[in-house]
């Protein structure tokens, strides 16, 4: 089972990585400052799944989403494979998890609640047709209860197939 773990920061810096000549400029490393000024990089490949499909930049704040349980090389600094990536938007939060049954996240911190307002999408934009419970999503979503688990109604959830 995926453990979805997320870092944030602002983006310093974009670079090709250097891969077999027909993926040349496929993938890409995000270098990224946290608030303490530590550096991470993430390495972004065409699976990344991008909030909203957002181009980012440099300067941008973003939050980075990786598989902890994935296997991560020694390095300095840091290197995670991004799963999911999503830039800062005001009065925005994103989370990415697996939901249970009721919609409740893995880490037990949030529950969704759906409104027929709400998109249910897959990766490529088009809409999901299926019951997004038992499965890892992306939720895009505003204000939230301050009960335990917080309860909100998102915006947008983004089904990880």
């Amino acid at each position: 089972m995926k453990d979805f773990q997320s870092l944030s920061g602002i983006i310093i810096g974009i670079s090709d990585l250097l891969t077999a000549p027909e993926k040349m400029g496929c993938y890409k490393s995000l270098s990224v400052q946290k608030t303490d000024g530590e550096i991470v990089n993430f390495i972004v490949s065409p699976e990344t799944y991008f909030v909203d499909h957002v181009m980012v930049r440099i300067g941008d704040m973003v939050t980075g989403f990786y598989d902890a349980n994935a296997p991560q090389p020694l390095i300095y600094p840091p290197q995670y494979q991004a799963i999911v990536m999503a830039r800062a938007v005001p009065y925005q939060n994103v989370k990415v998890d697996y939901f249970n049954e009721a919609l409740v996240s893995r880490d037990g911190s949030l529950k969704l609640n759906i409104a027929p307002t709400t998109k249910i999408l897959l990766e490529n934009g088009q809409t999901f047709t299926g019951n997004p419970s038992r499965r890892y999503l992306v939720v895009v979503y505003g204000p939230t209860t301050r009960s335990i688990p917080a309860q909100t109604t998102p915006e947008q959830i983004v089904v990880l197939c």
